[in-house]
């Protein structure tokens, strides 16, 4: 019975994806941008993210496994450092949250590795990322030509958001989804799939642009360059498409680089990451604990610059100044140990699997993006998820032999 909610199971959390910048409206932070999800359907859609928390919990407890989980080492001690930052924090109940949302990110990669080759769970996913992801995109694109709500509208200046609140999380979002679309059009068994793995590339590609996010053009670049050049390895002209498309990003940004954007915001982020390297200097080992950094921000940063900042508008500064050295080391760990262990499991395939490279490649645009912002949307769904899917899309076809059900 359990097994036999698995495809729904896992299309409910993948279709929910694009809510769960929502839930900031659930906090009483004043966060920097304007949510369009009411709050009684954020509720909601927690309450459903707490119900599959709850479903894979039992499942892994049912049917345990060993050797199946590579990055469970690495996953566990970021959990046990992020812990402990929030407890030694200023704020260790908001520092909690944070400590929360990553155990289910952790549960959600454990879920994808044990479950994925169960019948119909990759088609479910394929079905339910795809789908609501194209919906997310229509909907932001559609709120930029109407300019509705004009609030979002008028604070963005004009950028696509749709559900994400601020655009480089849109942006984020998408820079998985879309080479995840592109393994759709190539390995897919049922053609409705594949057609909608192009209309997911064309909607979410005209969502992309729209956000004018100059990190997120980057970031799209260098994933796709990182696709193209794993994909073609020892081919010159695969090399040559990679640089081009790393040109490509540069010169859009160049060429649009204030399009859509307040000019006196251009250097606030020199100011942002000077205070993120006074707070690491005070607090180097353990971090001030996750989510104050706007707490601290406000007693270190120079005074022309902005009075509020809540982040240090780069995921590494943002780690290191939230968790300390421990939290930072422990997730270069598990970025080493993904790596290691992708490798591995491809050099024992065929051919390399689209899917796995493709998500992989996502990952890699979210690391370029994440220099110079922070995407909470990264960090809690699609960063540890996407490692599970990879690996699970590289792994073998038939579960190891010593697999037992409990």
């Amino acid at each position: 019975m359990l097994k036999g909610a698995l495809p729904l199971g896992f299309a409910a959390v993948y279709a929910a994806l694009p809510l769960y910048p929502a839930f900031i409206v659930l906090t009483s932070v004043a966060y920097p941008g304007v949510s369009v999800v009411p709050k009684p359907f954020a509720l909601a859609v927690l309450a459903l993210v707490g119900a599959l928390v709850l479903y894979s919990s039992a499942l892994l407890a049912v049917y345990r496994v060993r050797r199946s989980q590579p990055l469970l080492l690495p996953m566990l001690v970021g959990f046990a450092a992020a812990l402990l930052a929030a407890l030694a924090g200023f704020d260790p109940l908001r520092g909690l949250l944070f400590v929360g949302i990553f155990g289910t990110s952790l549960l959600w990669h454990c879920s994808l590795l044990r479950f994925y080759r169960e019948p119909n769970v990759a088609e479910a996913i394929f079905w339910a990322y795809l789908s609501t992801g194209t919906l997310a995109a229509a909907a932001a694109i559609a709120m930029v030509v109407t300019r509705t709500p004009a609030s979002l509208y008028a604070l963005q200046h004009g950028r696509a958001t749709g559900t994400f609140v601020l655009p480089g999380e849109l942006a984020a979002y998408l820079i998985v989804m879309l080479p995840v679309a592109y393994a759709a059009t190539r390995e897919a068994h049922q053609s409705a799939l594949r057609a909608l793995g192009w209309i997911a590339m064309a909607i979410g590609l005209a969502a992309l642009v729209l956000t004018f996010s100059r990190a997120g053009w980057i970031g799209a670049a260098a994933a796709a360059a990182f696709f193209v050049a794993v994909r073609s390895r020892g081919s010159r002209h695969g090399h040559l498409v990679a640089l081009l498309s790393i040109a490509a990003g540069a010169v859009a940004v160049l060429l649009l680089f204030n399009s859509h954007h307040d000019p006196s915001e251009d250097y606030t982020r020199l100011s942002i990451w000077q205070a993120a390297l006074q707070i690491i200097d005070r607090f180097p080992l353990t971090g001030v604990g996750p989510f104050d950094f706007p707490s601290l921000y406000a007693l270190v940063h120079v005074p022309d610059a902005d009075a509020t900042a809540f982040h240090a508008h780069s995921i590494y500064l943002t780690f290191f100044a939230e968790g300390g050295i421990l939290m930072l080391a422990a997730f270069a760990w598990l970025a080493w140990r993904f790596v290691v262990e992708l490798r591995a499991r491809m050099s024992h395939q065929p051919a390399s699997p689209v899917l796995a490279l493709a998500v992989t490649a996502g990952l890699a645009g979210i690391a370029v993006q994440g220099l110079v912002d922070t995407m909470s949307i990264a960090i809690f769904g699609l960063w540890l998820p996407a490692m599970g899917l990879a690996l699970a899309a590289a792994g073998p076809k038939q579960p190891p032999a010593d697999e037992r059900q409990a």
